[in-house]
């Protein structure tokens, strides 16, 4: 008679699939977007915020008010799309803006980032070793967004005040200008940044001058001429939407034979 093996299989459970969409609600919603505090690399002060930043005494801020990052970023971007005509197609409704926490002090490093959320060709699919994938697609308040756009905290906020706008140009600039979900996209081996990345950084800089001499709501930038200590020693603290990164999630195989997935809007 045969012995019974004494060694079993073990089979895993496996892991369930990250969901195809990420549908979120505005502030007192019932899902509301994830949200982080920053923390600095500064030693707590306990002298008054006026007699540590003198400067401050102009800052139209509400003293005590946590600040929240990603609502004035995302009025002054407004502001700027409305202004500069080569901007002009940039929708900032259907961008979201985030945060996220520097791992350190140093000056040098990831400043922003902007995150398409299609293919190229404004596409939701793409085939990958023989499987079709999708990436995730995100929803706020009923309204598919296109972009997420990041920065990275407190090292953008330390940057010089022309520096910031030039990284918001930057960022902004890179939205194709069919706005449909990809990279402006430029001629040449060097596609996303083109060839002189100094060039680049001449263009945006003078984008940010025009802006700049249009005479625009002081307010909407007041916070950028602060330093991340600054800002946070007259708020208490600085925050932002926490942005999951989108995923590319492998359809199943009902969804994969389609020939195409509809563009519906979430139900709720």
């Amino acid at each position: 008679m045969a012995r019974a093996s004494s060694c079993q299989r073990i089979t895993r459970p496996r892991r369930a699939l990250p969901p195809l969409q990420l549908e979120w609600t505005g502030p007192g919603g019932v899902r509301p977007v994830p949200t982080r505090t920053i923390r600095g690399f500064h030693r707590a002060d306990n002298r008054s915020v006026g007699e540590l930043d003198p400067v401050l005494a102009n800052y139209p801020g509400c003293q005590g008010q946590p600040f929240d990052f990603s609502d004035q970023m995302h009025r002054l971007c407004a502001d700027i799309v409305s202004r500069c005509e080569l901007l002009h197609h940039v929708r900032m409704e259907r961008i979201l803006i985030g945060v996220t926490q520097a791992r350190s002090s140093r000056v040098h490093g990831l400043q922003a980032r902007i995150t398409p959320l299609r293919m190229p060709g404004g596409g939701v699919t793409r085939r990958k070793r023989g499987h079709l994938y999708q990436v995730q697609r995100c929803w706020l308040d009923g309204t598919e967004l296109l972009y997420l756009m990041s920065f990275c905290l407190p090292r953008f906020q330390d940057q010089s005040f022309d520096e910031k706008f030039v990284t918001i140009f930057h960022e902004l600039y890179h939205i194709a200008p069919s706005f449909d979900g990809d990279l402006r996209r430029h001629e040449g081996r060097c596609t996303i940044h083109t060839r002189s990345q100094k060039g680049y950084d001449r263009l945006m800089a003078e984008l940010a001058r025009e802006y700049l001499a249009g005479r625009p709501d002081p307010a909407l930038f007041a916070f950028l001429r602060l330093s991340f200590a600054q800002l946070q020693r007259w708020h208490g603290s600085v925050r932002g939407y926490a942005i999951p990164a989108p995923k590319l999630v492998p359809l199943p195989t009902p969804l994969a034979r389609g020939a195409s997935i509809r563009d519906a809007s979430p139900a709720w």
